[in-house]
């Protein structure tokens, strides 16, 4: 399995590549794209993805959520399937992204992590359960992290409204007021080097669930996108998730 690893020369992009020498998954590199390269073909290195021709089975961006027309006009161009893991995607770039997985096989996942899939399953089970239960989500993350709250959170809270349609986010409750029926409240939290972690708590007045994941190391979101790419190979085109994965 060729990849094509985009925004290569951040911290998820470098353990990408890392694992892709490795041999992880299957995987072997077949370019590493960063606007801050300079080419050097024999390092695998490409400052833009238009420079690189070569054979290649799939793309993973770690990169922008603003360049996601561009990564995708490349890949629908070439018939490559894509893994976007990144995160901030407007409403435009959310169509962008229905419409290239009419064309081609796309992964899309907030969080490449397969233990917060595993904890966005509990959440959604836990709220079907308890549907009269108020559900605060709590998301920690480094101090240099750019949106708040995190994708990861926002896809938590979606988990969720998937058994509560009527449900409305609250995020960084900051007016006076009596909380709502309905709720989601969402707390984003910025904190030195924070890899990330998210804890839901629902809570019934009479008995209290806290569901918490703790990304302990930034390789585990590699690892996840590359299992996601893997997945990928050979799939017709369509929008696929984590749950697509899992089964």
């Amino acid at each position: 399995m060729k990849v094509i690893v985009h925004g290569a020369k951040g911290r998820n992009g470098q353990n990408l590549q890392k694992l892709c020498k490795e041999g992880f998954a299957g995987a072997e590199l077949a370019a590493a794209v960063s606007r801050s390269y300079v080419l050097d073909e024999e390092e695998y290195r490409y400052p833009t993805l238009t420079v690189f021709t070569g054979e290649a089975d799939v793309l993973v961006d770690f990169s922008y959520h603003e360049i996601t027309s561009d990564i995708l006009t490349y890949c629908t161009a070439r018939r490559i399937p894509a893994v976007i893991a990144t995160t901030g995607h407007t409403d435009q770039e959310k169509v962008w992204i229905r419409r290239a997985a009419e064309t081609i096989p796309v992964f899309l996942s907030y969080n490449m992590s397969i233990g917060v899939a595993v904890t966005a399953d509990l959440v959604r089970q836990a709220a079907a359960a308890f549907p009269d239960a108020d559900i605060e989500i709590v998301e920690k993350h480094h101090n240099q992290k750019l949106d708040v709250p995190s994708g990861t959170a926002l896809m938590l809270a979606d988990r969720i409204k998937e058994v509560r349609p009527d449900a409305e986010y609250v995020i960084g409750r900051h007016e006076n007021g009596k909380r709502q029926k309905q709720e989601i409240g969402i707390h984003s939290l910025r904190l030195g080097s924070e890899t990330g972690t998210h804890e839901i708590i629902i809570t019934t007045g009479a008995e209290t669930i806290t569901i918490r994941h703790e990304a302990e190391n930034r390789i585990l979101f590699a690892e996840g996108a590359l299992k996601a790419a893997a997945f990928l190979i050979g799939k017709p085109a369509g929008l696929y998730d984590m749950r697509d994965m899992m089964g």
